[in-house]
């Protein structure tokens, strides 16, 4: 900032920084530092964190979901609050389609991941997830999905990035048959979408004379579905998972071996800068 004008307002009582010695803050040409905030600053910063550390201390759940919901677009710091909530005894949960919401969601003692923070799944996709969700029910199959879902909004690399992410595991645990389910079901719900579109029904939609107002049966019983597979190897699951996570959140490949590593190692890499000199 420059000053362009001065005022006389007499004697009145001022606050600085607390320095041990006289400090121009005053630059050439009349132009002043921009950092040489006053004790009120620090007052407003001192508050805030008073107001944060009593949110962290008895509303810890709630605290961490909305830090992760806030940082969701950097992964290195959700890696970190991630962290920080396993220290704090707070599980962090993998997304689940009928679940999750956009945001990070609190739990009753642990958090649900976010669609938002998922790889390759736009809020478009998300929005048009969410409102079919909310109108007609959860999800009871990746054929249901594909089904009742605009594949405009929600394609494949979409699905895909569900899949990897574990937040298909309602539906089959075994992610890799849903990979391999998934370009047959496309297909068949594409054809679905196609014949809906022109007014054509489908042989396999019956109208059920038992029920008091007759209703159409779906037929998402009579999806294809592709030859049984084994599911990824864990290191290869895990892999895809960090791919479209940025990081592990069902499990880590180090887990096993984390206690005994922390005997050998207590201080970890992420905590050296915190660390004085030539401390081994």
């Amino acid at each position: 900032m420059k000053i362009i004008r001065r005022q006389s307002l007499g004697v009145q009582p001022v606050y600085d920084l607390g320095l041990a010695t006289d400090h121009n803050f005053v630059i050439a040409n009349g132009w002043v530092a921009a950092n040489c905030f006053n004790k009120s600053h620090s007052t407003a910063y001192g508050y805030v964190t008073y107001q944060t550390a009593y949110l962290k201390a008895n509303y810890p759940v709630e605290y961490m979901a909305a830090l992760l919901t806030a940082n969701s677009g950097d992964q290195d710091k959700v890696q970190k609050y991630i962290a920080t909530a396993l220290s704090m005894g707070i599980e962090v949960e993998p997304p689940d389609i009928n679940r999750s919401g956009v945001d990070f969601t609190p739990l009753e003692k642990n958090i649900l991941f976010g669609l938002s923070a998922v790889r390759n799944l736009g809020q478009g996709a998300i929005e048009a997830i969410l409102a079919t969700r909310d109108q007609d029910g959860a999800f009871g199959s990746l054929a249901e999905l594909c089904d009742r879902v605009d594949s405009r909004m929600v394609n494949r690399r979409a699905l895909e990035a569900l899949i990897y992410s574990g937040a298909l595991e309602s539906f089959d645990p075994n992610r890799k048959q849903l990979i391999h389910d998934l370009e047959l079901i496309l297909e068949w719900a594409q054809s679905r979408a196609k014949d809906r579109a022109i007014g054509q029904g489908n042989l396999f939609d019956l109208i059920d004379p038992t029920a008091d107002t007759p209703t159409v049966t779906s037929s998402i019983e009579t999806a294809p579905k592709a030859e049984p597979v084994a599911d990824f190897p864990e290191s290869e699951k895990l892999k895809l998972e960090k791919e479209i996570l940025g990081f592990y959140i069902s499990n880590h490949p180090l887990r096993e071996i984390e206690k005994p590593a922390r005997l050998m190692a207590p201080i970890s890499l992420s905590h050296l800068e915190e660390q004085p000199e030539k401390r081994r």
